[in-house]
């Protein structure tokens, strides 16, 4: 939308990605996409540029560290068609305030790799994408969706392999096309057509090449894991963050907790379908194994959900977007907390914490030397989590690139 040299935001309220609670008015003055200082807004000299965001609170610009921005409903569309999906995907994320995503594979092709050069040189309007291209999975495992399965023009989520040279081949592969990350699924999930959420997929030694090969390539590994053997196995492998583990036990989170890894347990991806059980119209069209599997297991689901607030392990914010729609995102803070973590917690998942998973030390911070991504809400999450879904304002790298505070 714009960018200044130089500008300083005023607000109510500013929370820097660590502490319980927002301080009260603060003045960030940003300048060549880095924010060069945080002080009180009393201090404020005069400044070529000031925004004043009134009552809102700012924070770090938000991380969703598990997307998918091609749309479920989209899996068995052409390549091109699922690419030109994206585009309003990564206009709605921004517009949310994730500045930037871990896109965890969307097609077989590597279309959230282009997405990510898209929004870098300025052809779409998004946020900072690191891509997994395409999640590897076992033949009848989680990712295969192939034409007799459903698929209608057999373009597969996942990129099938069960012995150890293909699958190093398929790392290599994805290393080759751009991946920053590595995808595997460890186990199988709700929304594949042959296996269950019970399911595990690959031999302790299969993950752990597919994790060798990756960090190889310089590459860390996520592992779509639901079941607790699923989330042994690919711990014992070396895998960086565990995505769902949503029927995991007290002994896996804290299991995840020992071996120093994350978790991104994208509790509303499941509401979403457990809290509409009941409801025909929206099941309407979905596939109604679907709906088995959610009835069948909702109150492990639920059980699983409060283990996780009752334990220590990292939580990085991960939503698994595009399992529903974009704009909801901001969803995943409000289950989390009425799974029981605290505010606090639940605001670092999603800066602080999340930069760290990525390795981007100068992201989910309001800081000095920081990277000026920044992200203002009606009201306070400290108060009302709800405030997560009242984005006012985006700024990514120094850029203002969502506004509607009729402040300007």
């Amino acid at each position: 939308m714009s960018r200044a040299a130089r500008m300083t935001l005023v607000a109510d309220r500013c929370w820097n990605g660590d502490g319980e609670r927002a301080t009260g008015p603060t003045a960030v003055t940003v300048e060549h996409g880095e924010i060069v200082s945080v002080i009180p807004a009393g201090q404020v000299a005069s400044e070529p540029e000031i925004v004043h965001l009134g009552a809102r609170t700012l924070l770090p610009g938000l991380i969703d560290c598990h997307v998918h921005l091609v749309d479920e409903q989209h899996d068995g569309e052409s390549t091109p068609y699922q690419t030109l999906s994206g585009v309003p995907a990564m206009k709605a994320m921004l517009e949310a305030g994730f500045t930037t995503v871990r896109d965890l594979g969307s097609a077989h092709d590597p279309i959230n790799v282009a997405l990510s050069r898209a929004a870098e040189d300025g052809l779409i309007q998004g946020p900072r994408l690191i891509a997994a291209p395409n999640i590897i999975s076992e033949p009848g495992g989680h990712g295969d969706k192939m034409p007799g399965l459903g698929q209608r023009y057999g373009v597969d989520v996942g990129t099938l392999g069960d012995e150890v040279t293909r699958l190093r081949s398929l790392v290599r592969h994805q290393a080759r096309v751009g991946a920053d990350w590595i995808k595997f699924a460890a186990s199988g999930g709700f929304s594949s057509p042959v296996d269950t959420p019970d399911h595990v997929a690959f031999t302790i030694e299969e993950m752990t090449v597919i994790v060798d090969t990756a960090r190889d390539h310089g590459l860390h590994c996520a592992a779509h894991a639901m079941n607790d053997e699923a989330v042994r196995r690919a711990l014992a492998a070396g895998v960086r963050s565990i995505e769902h583990a949503n029927l995991g036990s007290a002994q896996t989170f804290a299991r995840i907790a020992d071996h120093g890894a994350y978790l991104c347990p994208t509790l509303y991806a499941q509401r979403h379908f457990i809290d509409n059980l009941d409801d025909d119209d929206f099941w309407s069209g979905r596939d109604p194994r679907i709906r088995e599997q959610f009835r069948t297991r909702a109150g492990r689901l639920r059980e699983s959900a409060s283990l996780l607030a009752e334990s220590e392990v990292r939580v990085a914010f991960g939503t698994d977007v595009g399992m529903f729609p974009h704009g909801e995102a901001w969803k995943e803070f409000r289950a989390l907390v009425e799974a029981g973590l605290s505010p606090s917690r639940v605001l670092r998942a999603a800066t602080s914490v999340a930069a760290e998973l990525l390795e981007r030390p100068d992201l989910g911070r309001v800081a000095p030397g920081a990277t000026a991504d920044l992200v203002a809400v009606a009201g306070d999450p400290f108060t009302d989590i709800a405030a997560m879904g009242r984005v006012e304002f985006v700024v990514r790298s120094g850029e203002i690139v969502f506004d509607r505070t009729g402040e300007r």
